[in-house]
């Protein structure tokens, strides 16, 4: 301001300022959204899609059962070899002792028959009835269960990726067991090909009914009771000769899955099998397992959602 317009009072306009190259730049940068432009509201996914709520994300694709289950499966898989070895030697000694011992009482036949069937196949009912249904106890009282439910994992995958994995746990002592039987008892070797259709049929029936018990039950000392008599139950009515058994007995066996299981491999020792009753034993044990997973699903949506 010149000291003449000072002394009258006025003032003096400034200099308009001219905006730098670099500055309208910056401003131009700042105005430039981040925000693809197909996903915004005008955009042209916004526009393929006239129900979708303005600015709303887009939710990942569920995720698909078969490959959810093959990662549960090696997960649990991984995770057995770790903690139940030593458990999966028990039940092996377990059944290699009850056949040293019934071999005293039993000469052959089709008694020992069905002792080493019913050893073989209890191999499976100690890891895949009794673990499974302690694991599953274990898991709802402590809260494992939550972590599974905030997976995208289809409930089915967890249920049957927990099951198929116990039941593949037991293909070592299951054949240890089959073929020391067969050695103890004079029983032929030949047929002991028809384990790889016994065990994951037994497997699976058992390891639904195992997982069933755990989810259903309030506490896990309920769940791992369950699960003891579940296996006891295969011991008695499985290793035990059908015909010295009383009749309300033989019908309580005729309710157990396992023995299904059994009757298909003790018919394998014969000279000449009736494939015909071995394949509808196996059929039975095939629908048993359906069923038992089926509810074990049913139990562990019911408790993820406790």
């Amino acid at each position: 301001m010149s000291a003449r317009g000072a002394r009258m009072g006025g003032t003096v306009p400034a200099p308009p300022v001219t905006a730098r190259p670099e500055d309208r730049e910056e401003t131009e940068l700042r105005d430039v959204s981040v925000v693809p432009g197909d996903v915004r509201p005008g955009g042209a996914l916004a526009a393929e899609r006239p129900g979708a709520a303005p600015g709303a994300a887009e939710l990942a694709p569920a995720a698909r059962l078969w490959p959810s289950l093959a990662a549960v499966y090696r997960a649990q898989l991984s995770r057995a070899r770790v903690a139940r070895i030593p458990l999966l030697f028990v039940a092996t000694f377990q059944s290699v002792g009850i056949m040293i011992l019934m071999r005293g009482v039993v000469d052959g036949g089709g008694e020992a028959r069905a002792v080493v069937a019913g050893s073989a196949v209890l191999v499976v009912a100690f890891v895949a009835l009794n673990l499974l249904a302690q694991y599953f106890g274990q898991l709802r009282a402590s809260g494992g269960l939550d972590h599974y439910a905030t997976l995208p994992v289809p409930p089915a995958a967890v249920v049957l990726g927990a099951a198929g994995a116990y039941a593949s746990f037991t293909v070592p002592g299951t054949v240890v067991t089959a073929v020391f039987g067969c050695v103890l008892f004079g029983l032929p070797l030949t047929h002991l090909w028809v384990l790889v259709a016994v065990i994951p049929l037994a497997g699976a029936a058992l390891a639904g009914l195992g997982a069933a018990l755990g989810l259903l039950a309030p506490r896990p000392e309920l769940a791992t009771l369950l699960g003891q008599l579940g296996m006891s139950a295969a011991l008695l009515l499985g290793v035990l000769p059908a015909e010295r058994m009383p009749g309300v007995v033989r019908l309580a066996r005729d309710l157990l899955p396992s023995t299904y299981g059994v009757e298909a491999f003790a018919r394998t020792f014969g000279k000449d099998p009736d494939w015909a009753l071995v394949l509808g034993d196996l059929a039975v044990c095939a629908a048993v397992g359906v069923v038992s997973l089926a509810v074990a699903t049913w139990a562990y949506r019911r408790a993820a959602v406790r």
